[in-house]
């Protein structure tokens, strides 16, 4: 499995902000977000080839009880579901961070943190060429959205710039017929600068009073800047 990294942190976004966690990050994704902020994950993707054993000693390294498989996107890894099992049997807690589009089939998990990408993701077609087309027509996969919330515990987690993603999002979910209580839909400003998200978290809070949604942080950003391994 191509691993950019694997690092000991506190989980900066989502309901389980502050938990300490070991994350695994693939490289490798089917999207190309114009804000990523992963970009050696995702738009050029790099690492280095391990093993599971050798994932699995780097995990248990540290003493944490809770484990991130993120990236990229992690759902393309191969070997990806052959590891959540043995991290399961392990006893941690698996929280997979995934755009939606890759079904569940089974993967042991204990939160899906799902993060399905908004018209504001859309890289332009000089930016990204043909993964343009592509990246628009796969963002969005509602009946991928529904077999995940089916399988286990959930979060939809949307990046938000402007009302109008917020107006986006409800619109996506009752187009779609994608119930699911307003606690569980989380918005997060988009952002990798902490002043900038500092500027727009308040706008961020108000929409999530207004339509009962919570506030999610990019505590990571706060603590320790836009950097590898944090």
């Amino acid at each position: 499995m191509l691993i950019s990294e694997i690092f000991y942190s506190v989980q900066g976004e989502g309901s389980l902000a502050g938990v300490p966690s070991v994350f695994v990050r693939s490289s490798g994704c089917n999207l190309r977000c114009v804000w990523c902020d992963t970009p050696y994950a995702s738009w050029n993707p790099t690492g280095t080839e391990m093993t599971i054993k050798e994932i699995l000693t780097a995990v248990t390294a540290h003493p944490a009880t809770h484990v991130v498989l993120t990236g990229g996107e992690p759902m393309i890894a191969k070997g990806m579901h052959e590891l959540a099992t043995h991290l399961r049997d392990l006893g941690k807690h698996i929280t997979i961070e995934t755009a939606g589009t890759i079904a569940p089939n089974g993967i042991a998990c204990g939160l899906a943190s799902l993060s399905p990408k908004l018209a504001h993701s859309t890289p332009s077609p000089e930016l990204a060429g043909a993964w343009s087309a592509r990246h628009e027509r796969d963002r969005w996969q509602p009946d991928i959205l529904r077999a995940w919330i089916e399988h286990c515990d959930y979060q939809l987690k949307f990046v938000v710039r402007e009302h109008s993603d917020v107006e986006e999002i409800i619109d996506l979910l009752e187009k779609n017929h994608i119930a699911v209580p307003a606690h569980k839909i989380l918005l997060m400003p988009e952002g990798t600068d902490a002043k900038i998200l500092h500027t727009t978290a308040a706008h961020v809070a108000v929409w999530c009073k207004q339509y009962g949604f919570r506030y999610t942080p990019r505590l990571h950003i706060d603590l320790y800047g836009n950097t590898m391994g944090t």
